[in-house]
């Protein structure tokens, strides 16, 4: 099917129609005269057109690391009951998500579902797998991606939350969630949670070997115990030649560092491929050396106003402000890039044979041959639509209108 976006500003510039056949884009052209088919479009019907009002196209939003699986979004406000520490957090977690007004079903389902409806069609999601939920959440998130199929892509990280080590069982219920499925083999703070980094490392980079997958790891941990976790991945990373099929998220000790040690981790990463997803923490993590070390970053929006934290409303525009802002960019280059992270940067994060950003100019996504994964939004440049956060947005999934005209309040 052909479906033309009339009147729309790729990365804000020159208003172009933009057509796109089926999941790609075919053709950019000048802005037809009304009535008449753009530019090396064909004859289109009418009904297959989009007016774009002036708006401007971005590529759809990537969230790399998000916890469907872990929402209260469209609930009653609840106030936060956690104390400080991953453990601890997860108590507080397990203690209260089988209690909400809903299932975590339908939780999840409607939290995709809203995710879509702001411009998010890329998503790489975790599900907790442990001794305690068994595979009750992880098959939540699978019946969320299945219901919303036709409007998003999603993968499934099936993640053992409480660890690998500290309860008997969780090893063998993470294996079989990738028996039922899981796209990504996930893994959790080697040191400062399992306290073997051997073992824990062992468990997660075997099972990728034994079944053919990527890995993505939540590192948490600090400074020079951070740093230690990560040389130790990466050397898994090397040994099983696992290039471009590992992730780090958080990794919050790349915003600890010295210079020093920072340039050659960074050199070591880009040299392997490891992937970076960050949640845009008040500490932020060096974005545009990151970006110049050749490595690809996503973005997410993690937990939302769930039992970990009040923040997060599935909205990936106003995650990408908080990205600027926590980064206290101010020039319009660097806060448009904070979009190409939450776009294109993540896209390139779930497949590493897609498009990356090369620099902190790059302004990919839009062009002949692309994916037609697109959004469009209001506002009068990129840095102006990251500002103001407007509603009257239109998503498009695989060329397809998933999300039109969304007026939040």
């Amino acid at each position: 099917m052909t479906l033309v976006l009339r009147n729309v500003r790729p990365w804000g510039g020159d208003p172009v129609d933009v057509t796109l056949d089926g999941a790609v884009i075919t053709a950019v052209g000048p802005v037809a005269v009304h009535g008449t088919a753009p530019a090396d479009a064909g004859t289109v019907p009418a009904a297959a057109a989009v007016d774009g009002r002036g708006r401007i196209l971005l590529p759809s939003f990537s969230d790399v690391h998000v916890h469907l699986d872990s929402t209260r979004l469209g609930l009653p406000f609840r106030p936060h009951t956690g104390t400080p520490g991953v453990w601890n957090m997860m108590l507080n977690d397990r203690n209260n998500w089988r209690n909400a007004e809903a299932s975590i079903t339908e939780r999840a389902t409607h939290t995709l579902g809203s995710m879509i409806e702001r411009g998010t069609t890329r998503v790489r999601s975790y599900a907790q797998v442990d001794a305690d939920a068994g595979l009750e959440r992880f098959e939540a998130v699978l019946a969320a991606r299945e219901t919303h199929q036709d409007r998003a892509d999603v993968a499934v990280i099936a993640f053992p939350q409480a660890g690998l080590l500290r309860e008997t069982g969780s090893a063998e219920v993470l294996e079989e969630a990738l028996k039922l499925g899981a796209d990504v083999v996930g893994g959790i703070d080697p040191c400062a949670l399992d306290r073997d980094p051997v073992r824990h490392l062992d468990i997660v980079f075997g099972l990728a070997e034994k079944y053919g997958l990527p890995v993505d790891i939540h590192l948490h941990e600090p400074g020079q115990l951070g740093l230690f976790s990560t040389q130790l991945i990466l050397e898994r990373t090397k040994a099983l030649g696992m290039q471009g099929l590992v992730t780090i998220s958080h990794a919050f000790c790349l915003g600890e560092l010295p210079d020093a040690q920072l340039d050659e981790l960074l050199a070591d990463m880009g040299e392997l491929d490891v992937s970076v997803a960050t949640v845009a923490p008040a500490s932020p993590l060096p974005l545009q050396r990151l970006t110049a070390a050749g490595i690809r970053v996503g973005l997410g929006e993690d937990g939302q106003r769930d039992y970990w934290s009040p923040y997060g409303n599935a909205d990936m525009l106003d995650r990408t402000w908080q990205l600027a802002f926590t980064n206290k960019f101010r020039a319009d280059e660097l806060i448009e890039h904070c979009a190409a992270v939450a776009t294109i940067g993540g896209a390139s994060v779930i497949d590493p044979a897609a498009q990356r950003l090369t620099s902190v100019a790059d302004r990919p996504g839009l062009a002949v041959g692309d994916p037609a994964e697109l959004v469009l939004l209001e506002g009068d440049t990129v840095t102006a639509a990251v500002m103001d956060k407007l509603p009257g947005r239109t998503v498009i999934h695989r060329g397809t209108v998933v999300a039109d005209g969304l007026q939040l309040v």
